[in-house]
């Protein structure tokens, strides 16, 4: 089937063709996603190079994994990928430090004892950041991470758009980044 045709298909047609080898239908998909999922890259690493690597990465693998992959919404798991991948390259060159690896660095830098209470320290810091947020961000926050659910999730039980979910995901997020920099700036210089 000529190119052309399949640009007709949905994306769900295009991937049950993937699945049986469609070169073509992988190329469809290609065209249609590939400055979406790199526009996200870029967004979040502001590198051209590294978004281009992350979003080439993300297409071999569709084609790698292109039987086993259960994918029902193709946008959705694009930009989920993208994120997982520039969260991962962030933390690979060290951009970003895991709040786990924070603590471990905090145990060897002031001991083991001063650790727990500098845990114990965080964990309230981090509680206050996130009852001082407006009901309505410091809700849409604890629902999606303490309770794990998607912003489509979230954006449905609470009535709310998607759009206006992340923008106050975004919100608390920032405030909570905020936050916690100042407490960490404030620990490291004594």
């Amino acid at each position: 089937m000529p190119l052309e045709n399949l640009t007709i298909l949905t994306d769900a047609e295009l991937l049950e063709a993937l699945k049986t080898d469609n070169s073509l239908a992988f190329d469809t998909l290609y065209e249609r996603y590939w400055l979406i999922a790199y526009q996200a890259a870029f967004k979040r690493l502001r590198d051209e190079s590294a978004a281009e690597d992350i979003t080439q990465d993300i297409f071999l693998q569709l084609w790698l994994r292109r039987q086993e992959l259960q994918i029902e919404y193709l946008k959705s798991y694009l930009l989920t990928s993208v994120r997982n991948n520039v969260l991962k390259r962030m933390e690979k060159e060290n951009r970003i430090l895991p709040v786990d690896k924070l603590l471990e660095e905090i145990t060897i830098q002031k001991g083991a004892a001063d650790a727990a209470l500098i845990e114990k320290e965080l964990k309230r810091l981090y509680e206050n950041v996130i009852s001082g947020l407006p009901k309505a961000q410091q809700q849409i926050f604890r629902m999606r991470y303490e309770q794990d659910l998607s912003t489509a999730e979230i954006a449905e039980q609470l009535q709310l758009s998607r759009k206006t979910v992340q923008n106050q995901l975004g919100k608390s997020v920032q405030q909570l980044k905020e936050s916690l920099l100042f407490w960490a700036i404030l620990f490291f210089m004594k």
